[in-house]
């Protein structure tokens, strides 16, 4: 078309809504499901699959994009790169008995798994059968998780029912029972989707939480010092407010680093936590009696631990606020203090400038007297000079008389130098 050339990313933004399509899932059907915690975002991740498709002897495809699908015969893989961790899905579809009797897994090359870079943060089983006309009661459901409480809900406006029990079991994985009441294809990989995502964002949100109980402990601390310092503050002298300030420097060094290691961690949980409550809605649940549904049993779990992330993060930012509120009180002592101590000086230079103008006004009377007797002494010797010559001088009475003049002449002399010297100063 006879448009202009397209901006640089518009294909990519475009494809972006594309990036992970739902796998089409049909009962009966075992996923197994990993999510690896990676620091190099994926990075490693591309090498192990590569030589996945080796070892099956499969054709490798690109591994630029965020997400890879493929079918290798035995099961299908389907993986993605995330910020913090990437996530490999294998299917296989087939009839079974047990639903967590095998798992997907079993089709996957052992040593190939074990060498995964990243450490799991997530391993889920999903079991996705036909829903029987009877819905089997809570007791006969919970055989297959251990026996333990079981968690489940109607799903998809009734076209499924969805069983849990959120445990890790004895072959470190966590289960998920699908039951399909008339899902299609499509419908059935959304469900199974969002099971993993709530699974694996909960689990992301959850590792704020020690970094909560640890940053907590440090806070109270905090606030004891600070307590302490802030009492300290109160009676203390002049001598001991720059030690009061050094100590409130280096505890606000303290809670500053405290906050920049923990504020990631504090705002990717907020993030994960909206993104787990988002995926329970799209479930849209419906009760089954006798059983908490998920979005309940996440309200009374998941939300408290949250809650206490955001309680301490809180916690940081006040804790934070009051040092400042602090240390500017106390700087605002201090350069009081010190204002003082200027003004103190400068009365004294003032002093000073008082006692050496007075005693240069001595000097220059001295000096007057000096120059008088020096002066009015060579007069006498003219005199004396002039007389010797014939002059009808008195040596005597020409000194006198030169007395009063000499010592007003220089008297003027001096004055007007210190005016003229204290004008161009």
């Amino acid at each position: 078309m006879p448009i202009p050339a397209d901006h640089a990313q518009r294909l990519v933004l475009n494809d972006e809504v594309h990036a992970r399509p739902y796998a089409q899932v049909e009962a009966p059907e075992r996923i197994s499901f990993l999510a690896l915690f990676a620091a190099d975002s994926g990075a490693g991740a591309t090498i192990a699959l590569t030589h996945l498709f080796e070892q099956m002897g499969r054709p490798i495809p690109p591994l630029d994009a965020p997400h890879v699908s493929a079918d290798l015969g035995a099961f299908r893989l389907k993986w993605e790169r995330h910020t913090e961790f990437t996530s490999y899905t294998f299917f296989q579809r087939g009839e079974f008995g047990a639903p967590f009797a095998a798992s997907a897994l079993d089709a996957v090359p052992a040593d190939w798994l074990a060498t995964l870079p990243g450490k799991t943060i997530v391993a889920t089983q999903v079991a996705v059968a036909k829903a029987p006309e009877q819905l089997p009661i809570a007791r006969e459901i919970a055989h297959n998780f251990a026996e333990n409480s079981i968690v489940g809900s109607a799903v998809a406006s009734g076209a499924a029912y969805v069983f849990t029990d959120f445990r890790v079991h004895a072959d470190r994985m966590s289960r998920f029972l699908l039951l399909d009441r008339g899902l299609g294809r499509y419908q059935t990989g959304r469900v199974v989707q969002r099971l993993l995502e709530i699974e694996t964002y909960r689990m992301m949100a959850l590792l704020a939480l020690p970094v909560a109980r640890r940053v907590g402990g440090e806070i109270t601390a905090a606030e004891r010092d600070l307590s302490a310092l802030t009492e300290r503050m109160a009676g203390a002298g002049a001598e001991d407010e720059p030690q009061l300030l050094n100590e409130l420097t280096r505890l606000a060094a303290a809670v500053e680093s405290s906050v920049s290691a923990s504020k990631y961690r504090f705002g990717a949980a907020h993030a994960y936590y909206e993104l787990t409550r988002n995926r329970i809605r799209e479930l849209r649940e419906e009760r089954i009696p006798g059983l908490q549904t998920i979005g309940q049993f996440m309200e009374r779990r998941l939300a408290p631990a949250m809650n206490t992330c955001e309680s301490v993060a809180k916690r940081q930012d006040e804790l934070s606020a009051r040092i400042a509120r602090s240390s500017n009180l106390l700087r605002t002592r201090v350069d009081i203090e010190r204002e003082q101590q200027n003004l103190q000086v400068l009365a004294q230079m003032n002093r000073r400038a008082k006692l050496q103008l007075r005693l240069q006004q001595t000097v220059e009377g001295l000096s007057v007297a000096a120059i008088t007797y020096y002066a009015v002494g060579l007069i006498g010797y003219v005199a004396k000079a002039a007389k010797s010559l014939g002059l009808h001088i008195d040596p005597d009475l020409a000194v006198g008389v030169s007395i009063p003049v000499v010592a007003l002449l220089v008297a003027l002399g001096v004055r007007h130098i210190r005016k003229t010297v204290t004008r161009s100063a």
